[in-house]
């Protein structure tokens, strides 16, 4: 049996990362702080007999033994991680540095969750791995983009110098279930905006592009980027479909049958006005490109939060 650590195993991903791990029957130790993670998330899992919750901050030691580390600890919205930007800076230095010290002493093989923001306002569409990027060192996004450029820094040097197995992947914008109604992110934003009858707020235009992942995908390949021995990466992985906010938002309107009206708003700084990723190596190195839909992966979504917000009123 794989005994397999998860940090921010509370989190939207890192919970639907547990259930798949659970589900194919590793054991499972779950590491989070709860400062963006939150436990109903895990509270499925909680006296399953390989699943295991040490309440933690990867900013400090931790000593475990295990055989593989996914490390997605890290507040991933602009509301969640400009809260604390300092408090983010520590979680994606200190904590990538904790985490391959243990890899290191337990010789364990280590994958960390990058982003496609490491490429910035990308001046390069669609952005491939060697695109080295557009970031503003010393703006508001600064802690988050730059912060995860260091520690993919950090994932090479000890891979090079200390011989760490590692995996380094760029998450793209992923979407699903047990996002949070509060996360601040495009999708959960509209569709909690749609289904309360409020106004859809769009930041500038709405010309500027995203493309959105399924969670199922996602995880289908972390999983596969964990599991193979062709590329240490960075590997991108997300959805190449490419959308306007606009889009997006019409789509969700349309979804949800909602009345609302939208509103635009100045647009925050260092946005990126177009975020579309090459994943041509992880079609030919993992074999993996997404199966969903948007359209498909919103209406699960929708009716995740529709379900979520009727629990909130009826409390």
């Amino acid at each position: 049996m794989n005994r397999v650590l998860v940090t921010g195993g509370a989190g939207f991903l890192g919970s639907h990362l547990c259930e798949r791990l659970l589900g194919e029957g590793s054991d499972v130790v779950c590491i989070d702080n709860f400062f963006s993670g939150h436990k109903n998330n895990i509270r499925p899992f909680v006296g399953h007999p390989y699943f295991e919750l040490i309440r933690h901050d990867v900013i400090h030691p931790l000593f475990v033994e295990v055989d593989r580390i996914y490390h997605l600890a890290c507040p991933a919205s602009p509301i969640h991680y400009q809260m604390n930007p300092i408090k983010t800076v520590k979680t994606n230095v200190m904590g990538t540095i904790n985490m391959l010290g243990l890899a290191k002493r337990i010789r364990s093989r280590m994958l960390l969750t990058s982003t496609s923001e490491i490429y910035g306002d990308a001046k390069v569409h669609p952005q491939p791995e060697t695109y080295w990027g557009n970031v503003n060192p010393i703006g508001i996004r600064s802690c988050y983009d730059e912060g995860k450029r260091v520690a993919e820094t950090l994932m090479m040097d000890y891979h090079r110098q200390n011989k760490v197995d590692i995996r380094i992947v760029r998450i793209f914008n992923t979407y699903g279930p047990r996002m949070a109604v509060d996360d601040g992110r495009v999708v959960s934003n509209f569709i909690v905006q749609a289904l309360r009858g409020e106004p859809i707020t769009i930041y500038g235009d709405g010309s500027q592009t995203r493309s959105f992942c399924f969670v199922s995908d996602m995880i289908d390949g972390l999983r596969r980027m964990m599991d193979q021995d062709a590329t240490v990466g960075p590997v991108n992985l997300g959805n190449p479909g490419e959308f306007t906010i606009l889009e997006l938002a019409e789509k969700v309107v349309k979804l949800t049958k909602s009345r609302s009206k939208l509103v635009h708003r100045p647009l925050p700084s260092d946005d990126p006005v177009r975020r579309w990723p090459d994943i041509s190596a992880a079609k030919e190195k993992l074999g993996w490109e997404p199966k969903v839909a948007l359209e498909e992966g919103l209406a699960l979504t929708i009716a995740y939060f529709k379900e979520t917000l009727a629990a909130r009123d009826r409390t």
